[in-house]
């Protein structure tokens, strides 16, 4: 016989209900904010009376940014940033994390590298010694500065080093009998089992590199070099009013800096929110399996 809920459980279901629907609502206001306020006119955006809908629409930031030379340029540093960084992170915390998660016994240098991790984990040169680090390399101007400059996240290499622990050391025993050496088992059979965690790494990493805008600021000596989080950071309407045609006066009357930048904010988020779902599902089990210590 089922039992009906009773009335504190229905009270615990209908506010977590409401919690959840507020909390969802906070992270979905935002996109939707931009998308109307790329789509509303000039008057409208530049007034603030644009809330949930979009008022007076028009498509004149869109077109605008379509012959912005400088957004797409900017557009494809970020796409060769997010793509090296992701791929070179993750190759960096597989060749770490591997060794690191054996034992003593196996690997006698682990405890003298893990502290020496955890101690640059938690202190740092700063941003002066850093910045000087990356210049005397010649990577100013250089999508390597860019990329290489946090290739190791640490948070991530003690993720990957947990699950890699959580695996059954059965499988290992069982290849080193068939005659496998160390790289056959660690790209054959430990990172094809480590999907979960790889797929969270691989999100943690390629929204960072997305999203980061400091040392584009900061490694970067002009717009032609900026990724995208940069130049939407930096940049603003810049229209010059001499020699402009009928068009374009009509064109820039139509334009407001606030849709404008929306209307960027707006397309700079498409790339995650489509890469998201297809490593959302992998999220929970990544961290929860990578979190654990056994």
């Amino acid at each position: 016989m089922i039992r009906s809920k009773s009335f504190s459980s229905r009270l615990f279901d209908i506010v977590n209900n409401v919690v959840m629907f507020l909390l969802a609502f906070s992270c979905l206001y935002p996109l939707w904010y931009a998308f109307c306020l790329s789509i509303s006119d000039k008057s409208a955006a530049n007034s603030g009376i644009v809330t949930f809908y979009p008022v007076g629409f028009s498509l004149a930031s869109y077109k605008e940014i379509m012959g912005d030379i400088k957004f797409f340029n900017s557009f494809w540093i970020s796409i060769q940033r997010t793509v090296l960084g992701t791929v070179i992170t993750l190759l960096v915390l597989i060749m770490m994390a591997y060794p690191l998660a054996k034992s003593k016994l196996e690997f006698k240098p682990r405890n003298i590298i893990m502290w020496i991790i955890l101690f640059c984990m938690v202190f740092n040169g700063g941003q002066i010694p850093w910045y000087i680090t990356v210049k005397n390399y010649g990577l100013i101007d250089s999508i390597w500065g860019l990329v290489l400059s946090g290739s190791l996240p640490v948070f991530n290499l003690i993720l990957m080093m947990n699950f890699f622990r959580s695996l059954p050391k059965d499988l290992e025993e069982a290849a080193v009998v068939d005659g496998a050496g160390p790289w056959r088992i660690l790209f054959g059979i430990v990172v094809p089992c480590s999907v979960p965690v790889l797929a969270t790494i691989v999100l943690f990493t390629g929204v960072y590199h997305w999203n980061e805008f400091f040392q584009g600021l900061v490694l970067t000596t002009g717009d032609a070099h900026y990724p995208l989080q940069t130049y939407i950071k930096q940049m603003v309407v810049n229209i010059q009013t001499t020699n402009l045609t009928k068009d374009q006066i009509m064109q820039m009357d139509k334009l407001s800096n606030k849709s404008l930048d929306a209307a960027k904010i707006f397309i700079a988020m498409i790339p995650m929110l489509v890469v998201y779902p297809f490593l959302q599902r992998y999220f929970v089990s990544g961290i929860m399996l990578g979190a654990v210590k056994e």
